[in-house]
């Protein structure tokens, strides 16, 4: 929201109160308080008819400040609240500043006001002249902030947003919509911010959040909320990837999802014709033509029309839905059912849940229907202990019926207009109501799959949404611009915490071309989720061409064969929020031509991808610097790519770039048929430009029975060996590979 009409001046009708003058302060073992008039003070009469501004700055964590600013102090309490995760720290306080860790936010004393914050001997940033301010209107009152950026400083995050990765030059407003992934809006909405400055700024309301970053005043990002109070935590890092541990440790960490969903994924899409044969027609086509499926997922018609949701198997298509899902189980396929948190007025839980006040109301009491999505539909009240126990228990059936996983669509269209069971402030729970929904759904899978074996596909979500994976990037359309700008969203919302992205390979919208498709297919086995879904057209690779196939098939088996190096990137995610595709501005922060890389991107923390958005194969992409190696699957033979450098190339359909960091041990699989199995047996250690000193390497078994690798190389010997259980291996560099039997457990390797 703006207020300012120019630098100068207000927009019209808005009065707009700054502190101008600091006038007293508090100080406890764990808190500053600063009062701040809005005029300069120069004797008691100045203190009359004016305004005081609070101030208060804790420590919920080290290196981490809170910041809450307040007018009046008489506004109720309003929930709900995002749960935050305080530990103490080493926290110092004296007049004028606070000190969490290497921390500090300091005040200027007398009529110089200004809140600075620094580490590390510099200054990271700071609200200024007018940098804070209380606005009063003819629509409401507001609380605004305005920390500065620094020259070169830009902004990453706020969600996940399709629009360019930076932000500066931006208006972004925090409030869930169902706008696709060609607008401005977004379904995951996240009031957090990194910069490449040495700080992120997490805005601590869970309604809608203003910002204009470097748009309004263009040196400053500025956020605002409505009301009488804003608070905010600055954390530091300083890198861009201390900064997202530290963040998620305050808002959660992702459960780590079961190596089964990290598999390819197919569905029925959505307002396609399917039936059980057409299910049985689409899985025997994959496995004839050697495509190894993971998952089946049945979209909305599993449902009857009008009914969504009832949770019942529409029966005139699906007549024998145990015995189906347990045929597909024979197969070696988890399912996974399409769901969302809406019960159409022809379902019969419709009058169930009214009946029991289990369904939103309107301040009259009536039920708040409409016909947006299904016919005279209501909205599940999730703060109602009992509406979440009721809707936990017919998804507890499904799960009983032999159901893997859900879709947990829509939570977007919430409205406004309403009263919640437990009083929650609507504003509040639009963007909040999607946080309670997946955690309803997430915890039925895992009490009723075990710990370890619980995942969604999750459309909406906002703060702390990261602890319910995956989440995948909404409907695009089938283009390559709609690839780019999901790419584009998927490297927003890692920035923003979240661990795991997924997108519908091909495009959700259209029957994409096959082009189109074969590129797509490379972007998203190269995700960490693969999922071949589509609006109205159906995404089994044959009815494109039969190259489609072949490019499928190379590209699944390559991920499987990769998957003990990329479940491992899982495991760091889960252990310290660092996203499995990371932007290339988080893994190398000191590289500034990597600032605006936004087509690109780190799977994991070795290996370099840069989709292809073009049915010719032209690419253009960045190598940093280092020898860095073209990974091929079958041999060591590969291309070096010296960097720092662009490279502009063309690649075949089968083929992506995809290049190893210098120094990276890669583990590959011994399996291409599946994701889920013992990555030690068989395992091959692929070394690239080993670099003097050690690395250690953990490829996970089943169960949490890892083995640690180590490599360690002095001038030309390289000494490979083994901690853990007995198994088959061999290391390769390059072409050359040495087979290990089941109890060596070490090797040395000279280069020549």
């Amino acid at each position: 929201m703006k207020f300012t009409d120019g630098y100068w001046r207000k927009r019209g009708g808005l009065t707009v109160l700054h502190p101008a003058h600091l006038q007293d302060t508090a100080t406890a073992p764990d808190s500053l308080t600063v009062w701040a008039a809005t005029r300069p003070i120069h004797h008691r009469g100045d203190t009359l008819n004016s305004a005081l501004i609070t101030v208060n700055c804790t420590a919920p964590a080290p290196d981490v400040i809170r910041v809450t600013v307040s007018h009046f102090a008489g506004e109720r309490s309003r929930t709900p609240n995002f749960t935050i995760d305080e530990a103490s720290g080493d926290v110092s306080v004296d007049r004028l500043s606070l000190t969490s860790g290497a921390l500090t936010a300091r005040f200027s004393d007398g009529d110089n006001w200004g809140l600075d914050f620094l580490a590390d001997g510099r200054r990271l940033t700071g609200s200024g002249w007018k940098g804070m301010g209380v606005v009063s209107g003819p629509d409401g009152d507001y609380i605004h902030e305005q920390l500065d950026l620094g020259v070169g400083h830009v902004v990453y995050g706020l969600g996940e947003r399709f629009g360019p990765l930076i932000k500066n030059g931006q208006t972004v407003d925090i409030w869930q919509e169902d706008g696709g992934t060609s607008s401005e809006q977004a379904y995951k909405n996240v009031p957090f911010y990194l910069t490449n400055g040495g700080y992120g700024i997490l805005v601590d309301h869970p309604g809608k959040v203003s910002f204009e970053v470097a748009s309004e005043m263009v040196t400053r990002t500025q956020f605002s909320v409505a009301g009488q109070s804003l608070s905010y935590l600055v954390v530091y890092g300083p890198t861009p990837a201390d900064i997202i541990r530290k963040y998620t440790a305050l808002t959660g960490r992702p459960a780590l999802p079961p190596a089964w969903s990290f598999g390819l994924w197919l569905t029925t899409s959505f307002t396609t014709d399917y039936d059980e044969e057409t299910v049985n027609k689409f899985v025997g086509g994959m496995a004839d033509r050697d495509l190894p499926l993971s998952v089946f997922h049945f979209d909305c018609f599993w449902m009857r029309e009008f009914n969504w949701c009832d949770f019942e198997w529409d029966p005139r298509v699906f007549p024998d839905p145990p015995g189906m899902l347990k045929r597909l189980a024979d197969r070696g396929l988890k399912t996974c059912l399409w769901i969302n948190p809406y019960i159409a007025q022809r379902s019969p839980l419709f009058a169930e849940g009214a009946a029991n006040g289990y369904l939103v109301k309107r301040a009259n009491g009536d039920v708040f229907q409409c016909d947006l999505w299904q016919a005279g539909m209501g909205l599940v009240d999730f703060t109602n202990p009992e509406a979440r126990e009721w809707y936990a228990g017919k998804l507890r059936g499904l799960v009983e019926m032999g159901v893997d996983a859900f879709k947990s669509d829509f939570g977007e269209r919430v409205p406004t207009d309403v009263v919640w069971h437990d009083g929650s402030d609507p504003e509040r729970m639009h963007n909040y109501y999607t946080q309670l929904y997946n955690e309803v759904v997430f915890q039925v899978l895992r009490e009723t799959k075990g710990e370890g074996e619980a995942v969604l596909f999750a459309r909406s979500a906002t703060v702390g949404g990261q602890q319910f994976p995956v989440h995948w990037g909404g409907d695009n359309s089938s283009t390559y611009e709609s690839m780019a700008e999901s790419l584009r969203g998927g490297l927003s919302l890692m920035s923003s915490g979240f661990g795991f992205w997924s997108h519908d390979i091909g495009g959700f919208e259209g029957m994409p071309d096959p082009a189109v498709f074969k590129r797509w297919v490379a972007f998203g086995l190269l995700s960490s989720h693969s999922r071949l879904h589509g609006s109205s057209s159906y995404r089994v690779p044959w009815l494109f061409d039969e190259e489609s196939v072949d490019v499928l098939r190379h590209f699944t088996h390559l991920k499987y064969r990769l998957m003990p190096y990329i479940y491992g990137a899982a495991r760091e995610a889960h252990l310290t929020g660092l996203p499995v595709m990371r932007p290339m501005p988080v893994a190398f922060p000191a590289d500034p031509a990597a600032t605006y890389l936004d087509r690109q991107y780190m799977l994991g923390a070795d290996l370099l991808v840069a989709p292809v958005f073009s049915a010719g194969g032209e690419v253009s992409y960045y190598v940093p610097e280092g020898r860095w190696t073209r990974y091929v699957p079958s041999t060591g033979n590969a291309d070096v790519v010296e960097g720092p450098r662009w490279v502009r190339e063309i690649h075949g359909f089968d083929s992506a770039p995809l290049l190893v960091r210098p120094g990276a041990v890669i583990p590959v699989g011994a399996r291409r048929d599946r994701p889920d199995y013992d990555y030690r047996d068989g395992v091959t250690l692929r070394l690239f430009e080993p670099a003097e000193g050690r690395t250690a390497v953990v490829v996970p078994g089943p169960t949490g029975a890892d083995t640690v690798f180590t490599v360690s190389r002095s001038g030309p010997e390289i000494v490979v060996g083994r901690m853990g259980d007995a198994l088959p291996w061999q290391v390769q560099i390059g072409d050359q590979v040495t087979s290990l039997a089941a109890d060596e457990d070490s090797c040395t390797l000279t280069l020549g």
